[in-house]
């Protein structure tokens, strides 16, 4: 293809999720109540872990932690989204359109490890709580900390390295309403079906594989538990069935988009919805109903900010 017949894109344009003013309208609504309602959870466990000397163990150190992957990750795609619902001409430069799909998959990246690391804090502390202090050492914790971000920086940078140079002369329209690294290799003016490929096997298969991971490792903690104690299994499963539920919510979407052969619009828009606003919602929701130790520490916190304002 002769490049000098065509002009070099600087911006991508957004279809969207509906031409309908009601269902945009719905969406507009939806999506803010679900964007605040994140930040808010989220921030919400932040500052009672952090305030709350009780709660300063290696579990809620990384409950914490997840809890800023969150707001990151929300925060890349839904403010964008949010303010482009009403407009006619969604647009992002391509600088933009770079950036935020190095955040989307540098804090995808680094999720996925920081939930294995939290697989692993639940294994030790179910399977052998008397050495639990000592494996899970603030050392350690923090080992796991570091080891997930620099995880997440490499699997999203060697990505990126490959699809800044291709070059992009258009068409220039994204059938979504984020920058999604697929649908932006389809859009360069060249043979990408070994980048495509590259892709697959970077985000497909190690989101796959973290998943099977992280399945075959609780069913083994709930298999340690039955062997030694049969009345253990039901509070190991208490304890087990929240990092279940936020995994199985997480990596479905993810697997969905990285391993299926091509998108279908209208599913991939709305699971794009789902891991964009939902997840991120559901996270500190299930993390605080099902720990008791979270809602105690949250009543306190409440307590205490009602209190220091009646003073005030």
């Amino acid at each position: 293809m002769d490049g000098a017949n065509h002009s070099v894109v600087s911006e991508f344009v957004f279809l969207g999720l509906s031409d309908s003013w009601a269902i945009q309208l719905f969406l507009f609504l939806f999506s803010c109540v679900f964007y605040v309602a994140s930040l808010m959870g989220n921030l919400l466990i932040l500052l009672t872990v952090t305030s709350d000397p009780r709660l300063q163990s290696p579990m809620y150190f990384l409950l914490a932690n997840l809890s800023i992957i969150d707001l990151i990750f929300c925060s890349s795609t839904a403010p964008k989204m949010i303010y482009d619902l009403f407009r006619k001409h969604k647009t992002i430069s391509f600088g933009g359109c770079v950036v935020q799909i190095f955040f989307i998959h540098a804090v995808g990246g680094t999720e996925m490890v920081l939930l294995i690391a939290m697989a692993f804090d639940r294994y030790v502390a179910i399977c052998r709580p008397l050495h639990y202090l000592t494996i899970m050492s603030p050392k350690m914790c923090i080992s796991f900390l570091v080891t997930s971000w620099i995880i997440g920086l490499i699997h999203s940078l060697v990505q990126l390295v490959f699809v800044v140079g291709l070059p992009f002369c258009g068409p220039n329209i994204f059938d979504s309403f984020y920058c999604d690294l697929p649908r932006l290799l389809r859009l360069a003016c060249t043979n990408t079906q070994e980048l495509e490929f590259m892709v697959t096997v970077n985000s497909g298969l190690i989101s796959v594989g973290s998943f099977v991971l992280l399945v075959i490792s609780y069913i083994f903690i709930l298999f340690t538990v039955w062997k030694h104690s049969s009345g253990g299994t039901s509070k190991a499963l208490s304890t087990l069935s929240a990092h279940v539920t936020v995994v199985i919510l997480f990596f479905g979407p993810l697997m969905f988009f990285y391993t299926w052969p091509s998108p279908t619009s209208h599913l991939d828009k709305y699971l794009a919805i789902f891991d964009a606003f939902i997840t991120p919602f559901l996270n500190p929701v299930i993390y605080t109903f099902r720990n008791k130790d979270m809602k105690v520490a949250m009543r306190r916190l409440c307590n205490h900010l009602v209190h220091y304002r009646k003073i005030s």
